[in-house]
């Protein structure tokens, strides 16, 4: 387990300092700009600059802040996401913590993460890093709910398609809850989810971007109206923290949905686990295309989309997909 967990450190490091050089030569490519040129060789070396730069800086703590809360957020915010990434199936023997109930965890460590926020705004002591957090809290629930019932819709057609499972010599009873078996569904019918469930995928990845907090729904962050929303009280590695796990939750949202949409790590001649990474960053590639493309919406147009529209359109699928199966099944 300590291996294990080094490597996922050292994955999950490599992959911010990546994604963080990708997301400015993406947003220079959009504005016809250049992006970094000049540390390394295509600007490569410039986030790695940026974060010794990080770790250099004084730890600034404001006299009035509620220090247990305001020194624990940044640690709470950076564990779950190391542990939700464990639970992936990057190839069909490469699975560092198999769980029954993986999907569930995968939710479940992203409500904590909503706490992390929570807890950074409020031991703050400022208003505009509370007004940040208060903001996050209700827009990652409200937008947990579309979320979640679009992974249930493919939840309840891994269970109807494919009763059993072949795993080695024998056959297992398929458990929709395991991300595994979601993936082992779509290889053995040779066809992606996306296929079936078009409008939960769309759902699906509009509720992602709310809950990584990414534009056009970056309200909790949103420079223009609360300097930086609630991590405006933190500095040095407190702050890169918190950078840390938001584009690790990037990467989450994206390895999640190559599960339930795009068959994991289904795929010709090259190996399964660089097939399950190349489909997770062409996904972070379009969330970065939406983010210099859209504008920010206001808060009330936010609340406004999750409850009258995506809502109410994830529940008509979720009806829809289960009158399907059981007409289907009879």
């Amino acid at each position: 387990m300590p291996i294990a967990a080094g490597l996922i450190m050292g994955m999950l490091t490599v992959n911010v300092l990546m994604l963080v050089w990708a997301e400015r030569k993406v947003s220079a490519w959009i504005q016809m700009r250049m992006g970094p040129t000049e540390v390394g060789p295509f600007g490569l070396l410039q986030t790695l600059a940026d974060m010794l730069k990080l770790i250099s800086k004084q730890l600034i703590t404001p006299s009035n802040v509620d220090k247990p809360l305001y020194h624990l957020a940044p640690l709470l915010a950076f564990a779950p996401v190391v542990a939700a990434v464990a639970l992936f199936p990057f190839s069909q023997d490469t699975i560092l913590v198999q769980n029954d109930y993986g999907l569930l965890f995968v939710f479940a460590f992203g409500g904590v993460a909503v706490l992390a926020i929570f807890m950074a705004g409020w031991g703050s002591n400022n208003k505009y890093a509370l007004l940040g957090a208060i903001r996050s809290v209700a827009q990652n629930i409200s937008y947990e709910i579309p979320l979640i019932l679009s992974a249930l819709s493919v939840v309840l057609v891994v269970n109807a398609m494919s009763p059993t499972l072949g795993f080695g010599e024998g056959l297992v009873e398929t458990n929709g809850l395991d991300l595994s078996h979601i993936v082992m569904a779509q290889d053995q019918h040779g066809i992606w989810f996306v296929i079936f469930q078009p409008v939960a995928a769309v759902i699906y990845f509009i509720s992602a971007l709310a809950e990584t907090n990414r534009a056009p729904f970056d309200i909790p962050e949103a420079e223009s109206e609360l300097v930086a929303g609630f991590h405006t009280e933190y500095s040095g590695m407190r702050f890169s923290l918190f950078f840390f796990a938001e584009y690790t939750n990037m990467l989450i949202v994206s390895m999640l949905a190559v599960v339930l949409f795009f068959g994991g790590w289904d795929g010709p001649v090259l190996p399964g686990p660089l097939w399950f990474f190349l489909k997770s960053y062409a996904v972070i590639f379009v969330m970065m295309w939406v983010r210099w493309t859209f504008p920010r919406l206001r808060f009330d147009q936010l609340m406004t989309f999750c409850w009258k529209v995506l809502i109410p359109l994830s529940i008509l699928n979720l009806l829809v997909t289960a009158f399907v199966i059981t007409v289907l099944g009879q």
